[in-house]
């Protein structure tokens, strides 16, 4: 296997001690982690890569369960990349893709992971892990200006993207990986010819609507990444007698070059003859059959010419996306960029009326700061509030009656790129708990969450619900609010210059019992004499 050394595709830049962050991705065959720094040009520097065969997920069709002996392998690898990142000093991110995001049990392996090696897990949806992808092949390649089609072919799934100038336009994540189609149609180690074709025409069975959208918005330039992709790059050199090059990125692929290399690997129908094959990574010969047809038959199928290699893919866009994110917040204390192009997506699509909602959003965002000594929450959470508090609202769009619960409904089966699975369910929870009533354990979405995550919702919660009774009318007659905290009560006072704000007094009072539990004292509203 050709060992890739990204380190070549940057240039050093001074920057005042640069955050280090440690990208995990926790994937369906092997976890992955790179510790880099962004500077401040925006060039990632690398200081360390790891990688691990894990085999996490190991399914046919779904995957629903992650089996002990998987779950005790993730954990244990996790130990140790927690170990080296604490060596470095680095901020740890870590991101699961297809084979938790499938599992039933995935929040047993997700809270092993937190108890056993500290780290929190972000389990993504397949367009948040499109975008993330895409990001990292922004930054290895010069194709921002270009309409640019990016794949990646996992274990579990395979991703493809067209970006164009920074955004992805399209995102799709099939459930079409190496690990997936091998289990399915070559589960032993000698293959034949009848199941190379019903894989096949699984492949092209399972794209044919994702490859009329693809040729539907149309590209100039293909590329790819991640180790499918990379391994087919190292047999293609070698195929040719040449040595292999330090880094493979911005390596081109030509078509014929990459179906010869595939027609070898599916007429080699043993391990053995697969294992001789020139180039042939030795870890990577039991898969490799069904990861080489899924880049087949996009070859073929979107009738690509020419393959450009990216030597960054999903970790290298998870540095890059939480050091935006970051600055987003650091500059801004607000909702990152992506995060509120979602949210406003959101809106536009459900006729939200915008100036109710972001007027609650600033009167829940004032109560969340004032608050703080007793929540204790920092800019995440805070983030979580202000994209409820704009979407609270949205299940008008189904009906008046009960439009809370259709809140929740709409924000949980919506794509919210640049949000976790778990942060849109925290999102739904919190705007269905904006009227009517308060959280329970008989509510099954609410009681799924872990006792951290119900303690927030009830926050949340208990916030946004002040904040829209003090827009009753939707007039904005309360301007801002102040929060006195004191060991008995919370005196909330309600600037309003205009207008005697009787009616956002009565909707505020009616919905203050829940912030009363939350936090254990006496919530009075006053009007803040101006």
């Amino acid at each position: 296997m050709v060992s890739l050394n990204t380190e070549d595709l940057i240039v050093e830049v001074e920057s005042p001690e640069p955050i280090l962050i440690a990208a995990i991705d926790v994937g369906t065959n092997s976890f992955h982690m790179v510790v880099a720094s962004v500077g401040t040009r925006g060039v990632l520097r690398i200081h360390a890569r790891n990688k691990e065969m894990v085999r996490l997920g190991s399914s046919a069709g779904d995957m629903k369960r992650l089996t002990p002996e998987a779950i005790d392998r993730g954990v244990a690898t996790l130990k140790r990349f927690a170990f080296e990142a604490h060596q470095h000093g680095a901020h740890v991110r870590a991101v699961a893709t297809s084979a938790v995001r499938e599992a039933l049990n995935k929040d047993e392996f997700v809270l092993r992971a937190l108890n056993d090696t500290g780290i929190e897990i972000e389990v993504i949806p397949g367009v948040e892990e499109g975008r993330l992808i895409y990001l990292g092949a922004l930054h290895a390649l010069p194709i921002l200006a270009k309409r640019t089609f990016v794949i990646d072919i996992g274990g579990g799934s395979t991703e493809t993207v067209i970006g164009y100038q920074g955004e992805a336009a399209f995102v799709d994540s099939s459930k079409l990986g190496h690990i997936r189609m091998t289990k399915r149609f070559f589960p032993n180690p000698t293959i034949t010819d009848q199941q190379i074709e019903a894989c096949r025409n699984a492949i092209r069975g399972e794209w044919a609507t994702v490859f009329q959208s693809l040729i539907a918005y149309g590209f100039e330039h293909a590329v790819g990444c991640s180790g499918t992709v990379l391994a087919i790059a190292a047999m293609t050199i070698a195929r040719k007698g040449k040595r292999p090059p330090e880094s493979l990125n911005a390596m081109r692929l030509d078509r014929k070059d990459i179906i010869d290399v595939v027609n070898s690997i599916v007429q080699a129908k043993t391990l053995d003859e697969r294992l001789a094959l020139p180039g042939m990574d030795s870890k990577r010969a039991d898969v490799i059959t069904g990861g080489a047809l899924i880049l087949e038959q996009a070859i073929l199928g979107l009738n690509i010419q020419e393959l450009t290699i990216s030597g960054y893919a999903l970790r290298e866009g998870i540095v890059f996306d939480t050091v935006q994110k970051q600055k987003d917040i650091d500059e801004y204390h607000h909702l990152s960029h992506l995060r509120y192009q979602s949210v406003d997506h959101l809106c536009d699509l459900y006729r939200v009326r915008r100036r109710h909602a972001e007027h609650v959003k600033n009167l829940c965002l004032r109560l969340f700061d004032d608050l703080h000594s007793l929540h204790g929450f920092g800019d995440r959470e805070r983030e979580l509030l202000e994209a409820a508090a704009l979407l609270h609202d949205v299940g008008y769009h189904i009906a008046a009656d009960q439009h809370h619960k259709h809140s929740e409904y709409i924000i949980r089966n919506s794509a919210m790129p640049g949000f976790t699975n778990d942060e849109a369910e925290l999102i739904a929870n919190v705007a269905r708990y904006h009227r009517k009533s308060h959280p329970k354990k008989k509510h099954l979405a609410f009681f799924a969450l872990s006792a951290d995550e119900q303690r927030l919702v009830q926050v949340l919660s208990s916030i946004l619900r002040i904040g829209e009774g003090l827009d009753r009318r939707q007039q904005q007659v309360v301007q801002t609010v102040r929060v006195n905290v004191s060991a008995s009560a919370l005196d909330i006072y309600l600037v309003a210059p205009t207008m005697v704000p009787d009616i956002e007094l009565w909707g505020s009072e009616r919905r203050k019992e829940l912030m009363e539990e939350t936090f254990g004292r006496k919530v009075r509203l006053l009007v803040h004499a101006v």
